[in-house]
């Protein structure tokens, strides 16, 4: 797939896909039929190195979420998709998971998606539970994030089905390692079951996205607090 079809396939369609790309940020250069095409072929870049000092992440997880859609052209082909996203209390997702598979095509992906500012020399490398890792090159960056996809093949999917847990690492600007976890329990129930209402979909993102909001204040009053404390404490010595 070259640069000008990988652009093409960045534009979004509809309001229920772009209600997928909030959950998923990683969905949303696929909503064409260019999904149909290979994806695009690389050298392996050499893996990031693991190490003890891995950057930790705490993250808000959305459920692992499964969409069927359609086009608007009349012969567009069906593409469903199966993603969860990881984002800090901010709101703000920094690691984004997603199986796209469009109809009537042997080839399935698993595309992850991280934040901009990592270090695309390195690509990403996926991790299911004890299993083998896998590298892959970043494919193509966008405002949204920079991808990387895997071939989806009948054991990977076997793994994340009865999995505990999908890593992703790679190396971030500051050339640390960076290693972020994707909680499997959900995924099998939602891959193997009907596509979600797009519109109680809505709802649940917006009820996260409260609690999201909510956090942030909270986190803010907290830090404020704090600053109030550590600047009175001088004057209150005098």
């Amino acid at each position: 797939m070259n640069s000008r079809l990988l652009a093409a396939t960045a534009l979004p369609r509809g309001r229920a896909f772009a209600l997928l790309a909030a959950a998923t940020l990683a969905a949303a250069p696929f909503m064409s039929d260019a999904l149909a095409q290979n994806s695009p072929k690389g050298k392996t870049a050499a893996p990031p190195k693991a190490a003890p000092a891995d950057q930790q992440v705490q993250l808000i997880y959305a459920p692992w979420t499964k969409f069927c859609l359609k086009g608007q052209d009349a012969k567009a082909k069906q593409v469903c998709f199966t993603g969860k996203d990881g984002r800090i209390e901010s709101g703000q997702p920094v690691i984004a998971a997603v199986i796209i598979e469009p109809e009537g095509e042997p080839k399935k992906i698993l595309r992850v998606t991280l934040p901009l500012g990592m270090q695309l020399v390195h690509g990403t490398r996926i991790i299911i539970d004890n299993n083998p890792p896998q590298q892959s090159p970043y494919v193509i960056c966008f405002a949204n994030g920079c991808m990387s996809d895997y071939e989806l093949t009948a054991d990977m999917l076997a793994n994340l089905k009865k999995g505990q847990n999908l890593i992703v690492q790679a190396i971030n600007s500051n050339g640390a390692p960076l290693t972020l976890p994707l909680p499997l329990a959900e995924f099998a129930k939602a891959y193997d079951g009907p596509p979600t209402d797009p519109k109680v979909f809505e709802e649940t993102q917006k009820k996260l996205q409260e609690e999201l909001q909510k956090r942030a204040a909270e986190a803010r009053a907290k830090l404020e607090a704090t600053q109030q404390n550590a600047g009175s404490t001088p004057a209150a010595k005098q």
